[in-house]
Parts: C-alpha cells; structure tokens; sequence
C-alpha cells in the first residue's frame, strides 16, 4: 500500500469516527432510527394507557424498533400534554390523547398549551361508544320514557359520574340540554364507584362504558336506555342509538388519537399516519379494540385536525352550558 493510499484510508477513518460524521450519518437514516417515546398523560390501566400500548407494540412491530409507553400523569392530563407540545418535532416523542383533552381546553382556564394549534394531528385510532344505563326500578325503558319522567320530576333524577368535566358528566348534559330536562349530577373520584352506586340503586342512571356494563346488564342489574354513539354498537346491536330514539342528532363517542409536536416534517407524518392507519385495518387490532368496546377510526391528518377542532368547539359549548369548572 503507498503511503498516499495510507493517508486517505485513515483521513476516512478519522471522518467515519468524528461525531459530525455519525451526526450526519444519522440525519440521513430513514425515520425511525432510534427508541420512539409514546406519551400516555393519564394514569396506567385506563383507556388512553391502554391504546397508547396497543399503538406502540403496532409501529414497534412496523418499524423493527423500539416505541416505548412513557405514563406522565396528573392534572388529568395536561402534565403530559403540555411535556410533548414543548418537545421537538422530530418524531421521536409522540402523544395519545382524546376526547378528555379536547373538553381540557375548555374545562381548564389557565392551560399553557393548545391541542388545535400546538401539535400535529396524525391520526385518530379508535372510538368508544358509552351506554345510558338505568337502575332497573326506575320507569323508563327508552329515551322517550327517560326524557318525559325527568320533565315530570323536574331535578329529583341524579345521575353518576367519574367527575366533573368528565365525558361520561358531559355527555349527560349534553343530553339534558337536547332533552330539555333538569337532572342532579353526583360527582365521583372514578368510574367504579359510580357502577357500584348505580347497581345499588343510589344512583338511578349514568352514562357508562360498555365494557364494564356488559355483564351487569346480561344478569339484569342493569337497563339499557340506548347507546351515545350515532350508529349501534357491534357490541350491543339491539340496543337503540339516543339519536334515533328520539334525540336526532345526539352523538357521544370517547376517543384517542396519535398527535406529535407542531411543525412534525410532512414525510414524518405522512409515515407515522400511514403506518398506524395499516395498522388499524388488521383483524387483530379490530379484536382487540372489540374486546375493549372500541372500534378503529384511521384518518387522514387533515381530517384528524379537523375532527379535533370540531370536538374542541362542541365540548366548549357543553361545558359553558354545565357550568363545568376545574381550576
């Protein structure tokens, strides 16, 4: 070897090693070249942990690397959400979040993010219809009979929820006001108070998740009055809609959705959502979101971002209705 060919061999060496040689190198690796973190801003066990594992094991499994489920709970949420707005947009950082963080922006007056304006929406993942339930010694056994008992014992039905501002809280309002009928909200740190009150009969209804009503309704603890979401669920088909049962247009569905920081670059984006909404189409993500009583809801970013501020604009006015408040 001449010692000119020497000199080159160890000049590219020298380069190979350099850290603004591996930085380069890196830039050019096709996304993702590194661990992927998914933000789950609510605690473990519930349902935006729940989607925000099911996505990360889908895209560890397209991507051939790691995605990993980081839980940064409190402030319903918001400690999460408000971490993944400030992070870099370089997909590295990814947040699941839905239909709470969506009435957060009303709910809460003093939040220092924004979910229309300070993340980009990749896409929704699944949707999950509740149920309105009543104790079965209450007189009614559709919403035509709800709505006429609560006009005729104005404020003397209450109804359950996990809290206030909670979705399970607004969708009966929102069903108050369509109804036009006065009902007592009871507050509770959580759903499962709430279903052993309703079953004990303290309660006598509450929007709930079907799930965890399912059983109770087969062994006749429960009545189901209808379904919040505007088509019937697969779960449940006989059960009636409120919307066709006398509500047009009444439509409650829980939701989580993939957001990165704003300004994620277009291939980034266009990757992550085409990969997830694959994802979605797959039999064994479409059974297991059934078991949980979800459903898939692949969209498009453009659509994704218009469904988030279309659900920003109809929680505000729910909550602005309810007098709702949290800070």
């Amino acid at each position: 070897m001449s010692a000119r060919q020497s000199q080159l061999n160890a000049a590219a060496l020298f380069l190979c090693c350099s850290p603004a040689f591996s930085t380069l190198a890196s830039a050019a690796d096709p996304y993702p070249n590194k661990v992927v973190r998914i933000v789950a801003p609510m605690a473990p066990g519930g349902s935006t942990d729940v989607m925000a594992r099911i996505v990360s094991q889908k895209l560890a499994e397209k991507w051939a690397q790691s995605v990993i489920v980081d839980n940064r709970v409190g402030a319903s949420g918001n400690v999460g959400s408000e971490m993944v707005a400030k992070s870099a947009p370089d997909g590295y950082t990814l947040l699941v979040a839905g239909a709470p963080t969506a009435i957060n922006m009303s709910l809460f007056r003093n939040l220092r993010f924004d979910l229309a304006k300070d993340f980009s929406a990749i896409t929704a993942v699944a949707s999950f219809p509740s149920l309105i339930a009543v104790h079965p010694s209450l007189p009614a056994f559709n919403v035509k009979e709800l709505i006429a008992l609560a006009r005729a014992h104005p404020d003397q039905l209450n109804f359950g929820s996990a809290g206030n501002g909670s979705p399970n809280h607004l969708s009966m309002e929102l069903f108050k006001s369509m109804a036009n009928v006065k009902m007592i909200h009871i507050p509770y740190k959580g759903s499962g108070q709430v279903m052993t009150d309703l079953i004990a009969g303290q309660l006598q209804l509450a929007s709930v998740g079907l799930p965890p009503a399912m059983p109770m309704v087969s062994a006749g603890k429960l009545r189901v009055i209808a379904v919040t979401s505007l088509k019937r669920s697969p779960l449940l088909p006989a059960a009636p809609t409120v919307s066709e049962s006398g509500l047009s247009g009444f439509e409650v569905s829980s939701w989580q959705g993939l957001f990165a920081p704003a300004g994620l670059p277009r291939d980034v984006l266009t990757r992550i959502n085409g990969d997830m909404v694959n994802a979605l189409a797959g039999n064994d993500i479409k059974d297991r979101l059934a078991t949980l009583g979800a459903e898939p809801m692949p969209m498009s970013p453009e659509d994704f971002a218009r469904f988030v501020q279309a659900e920003i604009a109809k929680w505000a006015k729910v909550v602005k209705v309810s007098g709702a408040t949290i800070d």
